[in-house]
């Protein structure tokens, strides 16, 4: 007997297939080269790796989530009395707990080498959205304690995660333009999505949204598609290497700790936004923003 979870990879396989060889052919018939297959082969990839210790990991993460909701603050048992209730509201904090994960991980430069993969390819199509942010397992349940100490256990929670995993697969594609403006004003999008994966300096650190962008809205960090978007890095790996994809951003914490003497100083290394040095010689994304602001 399959799990939710299971049934939900069994169905979701085939249909990603299909979307990347439609999205394929709708590149050639438009004369635009939207896929690399070396650089896709990196995305599926990692995207494997990824679940892989996704899978070692669900021990963990079920046994912390299933501990906080044997202690939760109460119990109402939603999911048996009121369970449509009961999902929207694991929806509703599931997809809040995750925009803070993913707002981290764009603001704590440790974090960012875990994420910063996912952000490396140079092209955006349906296979950048298999591109995983590996080691991401290692501590993406430790977001989601409060839904559990909520009354909520930790398989529901981490369905509710694969659900909205899926839905954020089509997001990852050129071949969508803006969708109605009532459906843009609540729901992430293509459009919205694409900035996320700019390098673009306004582009930087937005849209942090999994399926809903109000809580960019409502926290500073939105914003809308009206330039041309650059993908990847703003300094790009140009490397087919899967593991120097993996850990490039390590190597450069490494080099960047070595650059100063001062325990204070190599923190903020880990723990500040990336881009930020001790000396000015790198930029964080509000530093550059700032320094394009003045120039106009």
């Amino acid at each position: 007997m399959y799990s939710k979870e299971e049934w939900l990879l069994i169905i979701s396989i085939p249909i990603y297939a299909l979307c990347i060889i439609t999205e394929f052919f709708i590149g050639l018939k438009q004369r635009k080269e939207l896929y690399d297959w070396k650089d896709s082969a990196i995305s599926i990839w990692l995207g494997v790796t990824g679940a892989f210790l996704d899978i070692i990991i669900k021990v963990v993460t079920l046994g912390v989530l299933n501990w906080c909701n044997q202690h939760a603050l109460f119990k109402p048992d939603l999911l048996t009395y009121y369970p449509i209730l009961a999902w929207f509201l694991v929806f509703i904090g599931q997809d809040f707990c995750f925009y803070w994960l993913h707002r981290s991980e764009h603001y704590s430069r440790v974090l960012w080498a875990v994420h910063s993969n996912h952000h490396s390819s140079e092209k955006y199509n349906f296979t950048v959205a298999l591109r995983s942010s590996v080691l991401q397992p290692l501590y993406r349940f430790a977001f989601y304690i409060p839904i559990a100490f909520l009354g909520f256990d930790g398989l529901t929670i981490m369905f509710m995660f694969a659900v909205n995993q899926f839905y954020q697969f089509f997001l990852h594609t050129e071949t969508i333009g803006k969708l109605p403006k009532w459906y843009e004003a609540i729901f992430v999008t293509p459009s919205h999505h694409r900035v996320h994966h700019a390098s673009n300096i306004n582009y930087l650190d937005k849209n942090m949204g999994q399926v809903l962008i109000i809580w960019d809205k409502l926290f500073g960090t939105y914003q809308a598609e009206s330039e041309t978007p650059k993908y990847g890095l703003t300094t790009n790996l140009k490397t087919y290497n899967p593991l120097r994809v993996m850990f490039e951003e390590w190597i450069k914490i490494y080099k960047d700790l070595a650059k100063t003497g001062s325990l204070k100083q190599r923190v903020k290394y880990l723990i500040m936004p990336p881009g930020w040095s001790h000396d000015g010689s790198t930029k964080t994304s509000n530093q550059l923003r700032k320094e394009l602001n003045k120039k106009r």
